[in-house]
């Protein structure tokens, strides 16, 4: 569940998961991510909003599961649009606005590892309740204890292999934009990425496997 307190102010205007949007989008196709951006870097601060509606929430999940800490998480995700918020003048679309708003994200995080030497893999995020037998059915039972074993394998994962994995299934990103992201060739994003989702294919298996 992403954090309800988040937000961010761009001028006057705050923006939050809940605010509602002065930019309305055409009954048409909507506008891509670098028109958007381009219209923000001349002035329409609704562009950045559509963007920022758009975009919030994965962004938000990706930090969140990388670096397993809540308190973190909000900073970075803070740091990632106030970067963004910088660039709009400089912004030329030489590749997918994803590309540029995951790097910057992947960046800010690798500097907040640097700054905080104390950083550890301890978990806060908010997990599902513990299942109540007496009131769920089994299956129900099951996909939460489920979920649970997803993320502590999740955690569990080399830091490479799991921003692998959270830039694919979070941002939806392609192999060779993970690569580009990350700083090394498709082949080592493509193998990081198999890596990873064996790994959490046998956590969560593990159960089913030993009862």
């Amino acid at each position: 569940m992403v954090a309800n307190a988040r937000s961010l102010t761009i001028g006057t205007l705050p923006l939050s998961r809940a605010a509602q949007l002065a930019y309305a989008p055409s009954m048409d196709t909507a506008p891509e991510d670098s028109a958007l951006m381009l219209r923000y870097r001349d002035g329409d601060v609704a562009a950045f909003e559509a963007l920022y509606k758009r975009h919030n929430d994965a962004l938000y999940r990706y930090l969140l599961r990388l670096c397993h800490h809540r308190d973190s998480a909000e900073d970075i995700f803070q740091e990632v649009w106030g970067k963004i918020i910088k660039a709009r003048e400089s912004y030329r679309p030489t590749a997918k606005f994803t590309t540029f708003l995951y790097r910057v994200a992947h960046n800010c995080f690798i500097d907040h590892i640097r700054r905080n030497k104390r950083h550890t893999r301890t978990v806060d995020i908010e997990l599902d309740h513990q299942p109540d037998t007496a009131d769920c059915t089994e299956m129900q039972v099951e996909r939460s204890l489920a979920r649970r074993r997803l993320l502590q394998a999740l955690q569990d994962l080399p830091d490479e292999q799991r921003d692998v994995f959270l830039l694919h299934e979070e941002a939806g990103l392609g192999l060779d934009h993970i690569a580009s992201i990350t700083g090394t060739n498709r082949e080592t994003a493509k193998s990081r990425l198999r890596y990873a989702v064996k790994k959490l294919r046998t956590a969560i298996d593990e159960p089913a496997r030993t009862s």
